[in-house]
């Protein structure tokens, strides 16, 4: 009995992938820009609005699998929301409780869609906190704690089967550059860098992975000195990446450079971005962006040309009440004057003079 609910399950989560098509991959039209050629892959597309809807199928196909969910089971996972709305939603689809442990600064639009897949939010006050909460859930209530920030890197096939980077690289073939210089990717878990590194080695492909980190993250301390106990105590800002504690799916040597970014350029990007392509993306793509951008003034500095990929993750729409408040920007943020100013000069010169420095 419990194979077959088990096999329906699996069956469901994969007629599911069938009905999914591909997230798209645009080209960024960026003014003066000549021999380099940016794009985003746009995960905001996927059922649940992010990039986290492959983690949450990776992650309950695993899970499944390895038989630690089963009929009735509730599912918890520590989320600062994404890949709870995701996961919200695959619990749905197998008719299963769901509650996600996140800090109460999660956003309020991402909080609703966890609600409106008939998932639980269970609050904490600091982003630490997380674990302890959700493995002392999972004991109480006999659930599975998913834990995607040990399981991330190990429960996607990182040789293949439609990845997130095969995907990538099938989307560049007829390309100008179709192996792209650069492949730029911030990190939240580490499970999505670890895919698209392991990939590229597997393959043996042309490419560098470059990880970008916002502030209040230890990810790249740990890179930088081979320290994974390091920690820090404020909580990132940007929403979805960085984190208090390195991750144990974050592996550090599938990472040919990191970049720590500052949150004030993040934020600065994403309305840069809106000017170019029309639309409000999440503050983890600014994030993204802006070391694209660096490393794009850097390839038009040496002579260069060729291609950089990054991911567009969800959509700004979530981010209304924060990274698109002006005055919730002036209290947590900062001022983004001088970022804002350097990408308009950027788009007149390609060349990124970089404000912290």
């Amino acid at each position: 009995m419990t194979n077959s609910w088990v096999n329906q399950a699996i069956e469901k989560i994969e007629a599911d992938f069938q009905r999914s098509a591909d997230t798209h991959l645009i080209k960024l039209e960026t003014p003066n820009l000549e021999g380099i050629d940016i794009y985003l892959k746009d995960e905001s597309t996927h059922p649940t609005g992010s990039l986290k809807h492959r983690l949450a199928r990776s992650l309950f196909l695993y899970a499944l699998c390895n038989g630690w969910i089963k009929q009735g089971t509730t599912v918890i996972e520590s989320s600062s929301g994404s890949t709870a709305v995701s996961e919200a939603y695959f619990a749905r689809l197998l008719g299963l409780p769901f509650i996600a442990v996140m800090p109460s600064t999660t956003a309020k639009k991402k909080i609703q869609q966890i609600e409106f897949y008939g998932g639980q939010c269970h609050f904490v006050d600091h982003s630490s906190k997380i674990y302890a909460e959700s493995e002392r859930l999972a004991t109480q209530l006999n659930g599975h704690y998913m834990d995607q920030f040990t399981y991330a890197e190990r429960a996607t096939d990182w040789r293949g089967n439609n990845n997130i980077a095969n995907s990538i690289f099938n989307q560049m073939e007829k390309e100008q550059y179709p192996i792209p210089t650069w492949i730029v990717m911030s990190a939240g878990t580490g499970g999505t860098s670890a895919t698209i590194g392991r990939y590229i080695r597997y393959q043996q492909l042309n490419s560098q992975l470059c990880v970008v980190d916002p502030e209040n993250s230890v990810f790249f301390d740990y890179y930088n000195s081979g320290n994974s106990k390091v920690t820090c105590t404020a909580g990132s800002k940007i929403e979805g990446i960085g984190r208090p504690r390195a991750e144990p799916s974050f592996i550090p040597g599938v990472v040919d450079q990191m970049r720590k970014i500052p949150d004030a350029a993040s934020i600065a990007t994403i309305n840069w971005l809106e000017t170019i392509i029309g639309r409000k993306t999440g503050p983890s793509t600014g994030t993204n962006l802006y070391g694209v951008l660096q490393l794009a003034s850097e390839m038009v500095a040496n002579g260069q040309s060729g291609s950089i990929v990054t991911l567009l993750c969800d959509s700004g729409e979530r981010y209304l009440d924060t990274y698109y408040n002006a005055q919730w920007i002036a209290d947590n943020i900062g001022d983004l004057t001088p970022y804002a100013n350097a990408l308009q000069q950027f788009s007149v010169t390609n060349k990124l003079d970089f404000p912290s420095e």
